[in-house]
């Protein structure tokens, strides 16, 4: 038990709420932990519509970790799409020792992910096609990309239809909830990446007395509408470009030559290159186009100490290889060797992103949007632009709504931010850190996607401190 937590309801026990209101069936269920591997794993039931508690049933997947303490933390990498139970899995490479040492790990795979009852749309050969597939301007490219509009929407209808309507964010935070009274805590510690910081700060509002330790990594605006989130991405990531080619510049092996805008203008003309050429890879049923280039850029990004292989996936394209950029677009999208894919991200990233946050404007918002995007970042602007048109599609009425979180009442909640973010920016977890009625912002002034684990000593020790110990940083403090 935390110091200075409420004791609730003590183990074993459950508050009348939880015993005898319309989830108590849900609340009534005991956890059966197997082994399997290096972890112990089970499953838990949660009702599909939370509005209707005596329909459908989903199953969640849940895998722990086991330490020496006896306190669960349960962690969600991001995505949305992302697996918490292969980020349990990888524990070992992503947080400290310390960290492992005092908490039982506990990865859940969210509603729609992974091994939970989870999206399916298209087969892995669909899979390669759309994710390779690019939209000329004109008549043709219209209907090539609604043909692949189609081909994704007829396969959810087919494959998902029952679970389409029910993959939201903020039903997701109810299943957290349910798993809190499983695993017998009064108070739910909690570490979220990216996305994961989105769903922790849902959980937050809806339960705010049940708030530990919080710590949200990589933050989400929950303000922000669709069309701003993809502005802002590519925003994050033409900096994360140009961060990586003033390095990459500064060494004599670096592939690209000349100042900055030299160095952008060949990336521009490789990307070109391979819209109107697709580059070959050594695999004769597969090329590199324009999407899969970006893909393969975008991947190494994430994390400085990957800039690296992005040098040599370029060096080989810019001579006419794209076989290591394939490679890395691959590793990214998590497809197998064998072709295929070792887990539903990317369908699941569809499904719970249309349903969490509506499209707004029509065809002509969404070419002005669009315009701006690539006027303003015109290397990734137009690989992030005309995201509405799937999701004005989507077989599942969208009820988000996009607003302020404050989580009124909630314990202190550290929100961990990285200056040069490219995926989630650093003006997000600013903003969701003031959202916050007890934010607390801890920044990282570096490179790369989310801090703690692969940073810095000064924020891993500040998020074990606040995590294993209760010690909140100085709000605003800079590692």
């Amino acid at each position: 038990m935390q110091e200075g937590s409420d004791p609730g309801a003590g183990p074993g026990e459950r508050e009348p709420e939880e015993a005898d209101g319309p989830l108590a069936d849900f609340y009534a269920q005991e956890l059966e932990w197997v082994e399997c591997g290096t972890m112990e794993c089970t499953t838990f039931e949660v009702p599909a519509d939370y509005d209707d508690p005596g329909g459908a049933r989903l199953e969640i997947a849940a895998a722990r970790l086991l330490a020496d303490g006896e306190s669960p933390l349960v962690v969600n990498p991001g995505g949305p799409g992302g697996s918490g139970i292969e980020m349990a899995e990888a524990a070992a490479d992503m947080f400290t020792e310390d960290l492992i040492e005092a908490y039982d790990i506990i990865g859940v795979d969210p509603r729609g992910v992974g091994q939970s009852s989870a999206i399916d749309c298209v087969d892995d050969a669909d899979l390669d096609q759309l994710r390779a597939a690019g939209y000329q301007e004109g008549p043709e490219g219209e209907t090539a990309a609604a043909e692949d509009i189609e081909l994704i929407v007829q396969g959810c209808q087919e494959r998902s239809v029952d679970l389409l309507p029910y993959v939201d964010t903020i039903s997701a935070a109810r299943d957290m909830e349910v798993l809190r009274v499983l695993l017998e805590v009064p108070e739910l510690d909690y570490l979220g990446y990216s996305y994961g910081t989105y769903l922790g700060a849902h959980y937050a509002e809806l339960f705010p007395e049940r708030v530990g330790r919080f710590v949200l990594d990589g933050g989400m605006d929950p303000s922000l509408e669709r069309h701003e989130v993809a502005h802002d991405q590519a925003l994050g990531f033409e900096s994360a470009m140009t961060a990586y080619i003033e390095d990459c510049l500064a060494w004599t092996e670096c592939p690209l030559a000349g100042d900055l805008d030299t160095a952008f203008e060949q990336i521009r003309a490789l990307l070109d290159e391979a819209e109107a050429a697709p580059l070959p890879t050594g695999d004769g049923d597969r090329v590199l186009t324009r999407e899969l280039a970006y893909s393969g850029i975008i991947g190494p990004l994430y994390n400085q100490g990957d800039w690296p292989v992005l040098t040599e996936s370029l060096e080989l394209a810019l001579n006419g290889d794209g076989s290591y950029l394939l490679f890395v677009a691959d590793l990214f999208a998590g497809r197998e060797e064998d072709g295929s894919y070792r887990d539903n991200q990317t369908e699941a990233n569809w499904a719970i992103n249309c349903l969490d946050r509506p499209v707004t404007g029509d065809p002509g918002d969404w070419d002005q949007r669009a315009e701006a995007m690539i006027d303003a970042a015109p290397t990734f602007g137009p690989a992030l632009a005309y995201g509405e048109e799937l999701c004005a599609q989507w077989p599942a009425d969208s009820e988000g709504t996009q607003g302020e979180i404050t989580a009124a009442g909630a314990a202190p909640i550290l929100v961990v931010g990285t200056t040069g973010d490219p995926a989630t920016p650093y003006h997000w977890s600013e903003s969701l850190a003031q959202q916050l009625e007890s934010g607390v912002l801890l920044t990282y002034d570096g490179e790369g996607h989310g801090a703690y684990g692969r940073s810095n000593s000064c924020v891993n020790e500040r998020v074990d401190d606040f995590l294993i110990r209760g010690e909140i940083p100085e709000d605003g403090l800079v590692c």
